[in-house]
Formats: C-alpha cells, sequence, structure tokens
C-alpha cells in the first residue's frame, strides 16, 4: 500500500513539474471576417481582422511575444423618406481602421502533462483612422439633387491587460487554448483640437466573453 501511496505521488510530481522548455517557439493569431445586415433599418456591420501572433520561450515555461496585424470595421446605414412630392435617399458610413501592435508576456503554470494554466499580461496599441461619410440625393419631378460630406480623423489607442486562460496540448504541435474574461486598462484618443481621451476599465471573469483558439508550437 506504501509503496502504491509512493508511486502515485511520484506520477502526480512528474505531471505536475512537466514544463514547456526554453526555445520553444508557437504561432497563432486572429483571421476573420464577418458581415451582419438589418434589413429592418437598412444597415450593414462590416468586420475585418487579421492579427497573427508569435511567443518566443525565453526561459521554461515562460514566454513572450507580440501580435501585429489590421483590424477595420464598418458600419452602413441607408434610409428613404418622401417628403412632399420629393424622396430623399440618405446614406450614411462610419469606418473605424487600425494598424495593432500587442507585446505580451505569458507565465505558465502546469496542472498536467498536457495541461497548463496561465497568465498573460499585455499592451495592445491601436494607431488608426476614424472616416465619417454621408450623403443623400434628393430627387423632385425631373430634379435631383446631390449632397455628400466627409469628416475623418487619427486615434491613438494604448491599454494594459491580465488575461487568465487554460492551454491544453494535442500533441507535441497543436494546442487549444481558452481565455476567460480580463483585468484590464485602455485609453484613446482622438488626434484633433479639444478631444479628451475615453477611458475604459474592465474587471472581472466572464463566461460570456470566453475566446477560444488554436496554436502551432514548434519544439516543446
Amino acid at each position: 500500500m506504501k509503496k502504491l501511496l509512493l508511486a502515485s505521488a511520484v506520477a502526480l510530481f512528474g505531471l505536475a513539474n512537466a514544463q514547456i522548455s526554453k526555445g520553444t517557439v508557437y504561432v497563432s493569431g486572429q483571421v476573420g471576417y464577418s458581415q451582419e445586415e438589418n434589413n429592418n433599418n437598412d444597415s450593414k456591420v462590416e468586420s475585418f481582422r487579421i492579427v497573427p501572433t508569435v511567443g518566443y520561450f525565453v526561459a521554461p515555461n515562460l514566454a513572450i511575444g507580440t501580435g501585429v496585424g489590421y483590424v477595420n470595421d464598418k458600419f452602413s446605414t441607408t434610409t428613404t423618406n418622401v417628403v412632399g412630392s420629393a424622396t430623399v435617399v440618405s446614406k450614411g458610413e462610419e469606418t473605424q481602421s487600425a494598424f495593432v501592435v500587442a507585446p505580451f508576456v505569458r507565465k505558465y503554470w502546469t496542472l498536467g502533462d498536457k495541461l497548463y494554466i496561465f497568465g498573460q499580461l499585455e499592451v495592445p496599441m491601436e494607431f488608426g483612422k476614424l472616416k465619417d461619410e454621408t450623403s443623400s440625393v434628393i430627387t423632385d419631378g425631373n430634379t435631383t439633387v446631390t449632397n455628400s460630406t466627409s469628416d475623418e480623423a487619427n486615434y491613438t489607442s494604448i491599454g494594459v491587460n491580465i488575461k487568465p486562460g487554460l492551454d491544453y496540448f494535442l500533441n507535441k504541435n497543436w494546442t487549444i487554448e481558452a481565455t476567460i474574461g480580463e483585468f484590464g486598462y485602455n485609453t484613446a484618443k482622438l488626434d484633433v483640437d479639444g478631444a479628451k481621451s475615453v477611458n475604459n476599465y474592465k474587471f472581472g471573469l466572464n463566461l460570456s466573453s470566453v475566446t477560444i483558439g488554436v496554436k502551432y508550437v514548434f519544439g516543446k
């Protein structure tokens, strides 16, 4: 019985001390496009993002890395109104595009031979542009009048986030990871005279904001 208990303790100790080796490299990231149309109010939302991420283990179970990419979100609406004998068709389009850089440090703690828990500290930064375009076409019999306006401004956004998560190794090259919520702070400001910063705080674990992804690992 004592030998069995000792063997079990050694086995558990061995699992708990499985480590991701120094020099290990992994790649992951975000690639996606989504489009949502609402026929009730003639609106459309499009979102595109590509942010590849590379991590490098500078010590056992300790990685540093960065994500670099591009994001673009567009919201457009079309409205039609009849005013007397005139028909007014108005269109609006708001676009937010940005270059993204997100350096990070990630620390792993071993739960098993293939299962790890991690905490990630990242500093996401966006350097982008906001563009607002509107146009209207007024038709009254044989007369058509067109008006259009366009405004744009650059913006900068910087944050500090801490994300907890789990990482499971399917094999030596592929893993599935999940993050649950985040704790952090973000500030954004338009590069125009008189603009004030917009601050955002996030604190707490939230099952509705779970993110799941895969990674490819070069060595372990």
